[in-house]
């Protein structure tokens, strides 16, 4: 490429020199021009400064004007280039706005479904667990469950050495038979006293005849007394047989009432050996209990849990062999008291299991517990002393769940998240 010439002509004390030509190539052209440009403006002085400033100007102003036509350009390709990745991408483009307006979509859906339940992350699984243990003391003969087992009803956990028992249950039922032979003994005794007591009302019975004729040989004898044809020795000794008889007729009749007393303490001794048989009946009884009570079974369906007992260890009556989880389970749900204005026993509820994500569980609402749960908490606050802050409380809810599943091991305290649907 040929080399740029610049044309430029220096005036000098008023005359002008001849024109010259630079060849101005390379990054330094632009410096020799205004190089020689100043030389020029300062032979002529101040008023060469001031004339030849606008040409400068002049010079110079066209460079931004390129500038701008260069800056416009660029952001018109720069449009032609994203029009031109549009039209190269369309298929991705219209995928891209179909997936922004089905999220849009579903979220406004998903917004709208989901104000009409109230959830809560506070939430697990609940039993009434408890712990078995033996009633009577004795060494351990056999665990025939294991860990985690599912019992039925009635099942054997675990079985005390029942020898003892046995004999004390041996020994209790001898004293039911001593007791029984004592009542036998009263009642025959009973029976032996009314047989006296007949015969001493027999006795009475006769005496009182004898008693009556004697009474009358004395009168007759003392009236022949009194007309002369009966001697006094006769009506002596008619009124001494009438007295004697009177005396016998006394006791028989004390006799028989000695009977009747001797009878009624026979009855006496026989509600007391009936006391007895009762006490000795009782103590049977006991020692079946106890007997049966080295059985321990279950008292109703469910699993073993912490399972403690050992064959051959010695259990005290009350101590802990076992955990057991009934099958009667449900789930306590602490929602925000902002979270019950509607909700309401028998409303339907979803509920996810932390523990199996994949397994969804329906239910419903039992019943809402009436106060907070601090309310019954072992340490109630005391918003009466001290200063007051403001702390939303939770209210417990019960939800019993239609049907749990029987192939996963579900029990207390497990969590849980369930939907209630109040709207």
């Amino acid at each position: 490429m040929a080399p740029a010439q610049t044309p430029f002509s220096v005036r000098r004390s008023g005359n002008e020199l001849p024109a010259a030509r630079l060849d101005l190539t390379g990054p330094h052209a632009q410096s020799l021009e205004v190089t020689a440009l100043d030389a020029h403006t300062q032979e002529r002085g101040p008023s060469s400064q001031t004339t030849r400033q606008p040409e400068r100007q002049q010079e110079q102003t066209p460079e931004p004007a390129h500038d701008a036509k260069a800056g416009q350009a660029k952001p018109s390709s720069e449009k032609q280039t994203w029009r031109e990745r549009f039209r190269e991408h369309w298929i991705l483009a219209s995928v891209a706005a179909c997936v922004l307006l089905v999220a849009l979509i579903g979220g406004v859906a998903y917004w709208l479904q989901a104000r009409h339940f109230e959830s809560t992350d506070d939430a697990f699984v609940a039993a009434r667990s408890f712990s078995v243990a033996p009633k009577v003391s004795g060494y351990v003969a056999a665990v025939p469950v294991s860990d985690n087992q599912h019992v039925n009803e009635g099942d054997l956990l675990a079985r005390i050495d029942d020898r003892d028992y046995r004999i004390a249950a041996d020994q209790a039922q001898a004293q039911v038979a001593v007791a029984e032979a004592n009542i036998a003994n009263i009642d025959a005794q009973i029976d032996s006293q009314q047989a006296q007591i007949d015969q001493a009302k027999a006795q009475v019975a006769q005496a009182e005849a004898q008693l009556q004729f004697a009474r009358e040989e004395a009168d007759r004898a003392a009236d022949l007394v009194q007309k002369g044809a009966g001697t006094v020795q006769r009506a002596q000794q008619t009124k001494s047989d009438f007295e004697a008889q009177q005396a016998n007729t006394s006791r028989t009749k004390a006799a028989m009432i000695g009977a009747e007393l001797g009878l009624k303490v026979l009855q006496t001794q026989h509600k007391s050996a009936e006391a007895s048989k009762q006490q000795a009946e009782a103590q049977l009884a006991q020692a079946r209990l106890n007997l049966q009570y080295t059985n321990v079974q279950a008292a109703q369906s469910g699993r073993v849990v912490k399972l403690s007992a050992a064959k051959g260890a010695f259990a005290t009556a009350g101590q802990s062999l076992m955990m057991f989880v009934p099958d009667e389970v449900w789930i306590t749900a602490n929602y925000k008291e902002t979270q019950l204005a509607d909700m309401r026993p028998g409303q339907p509820v979803d509920i996810r299991i932390d523990a199996y994500p994949g397994r969804k569980l329906r239910g419903q609402v039992d019943s809402v517990q009436p106060g907070s749960g601090t309310a019954f908490s072992l340490l109630p606050a005391e918003n009466a002393t001290g200063n007051f802050v403001k702390v939303v409380q939770r209210v417990p809810v019960k939800i019993v769940v239609y049907d749990w599943p029987s192939d996963i091991p579900i029990g207390p305290g497990m969590s849980v998240v369930p939907w209630t649907r109040v709207r």
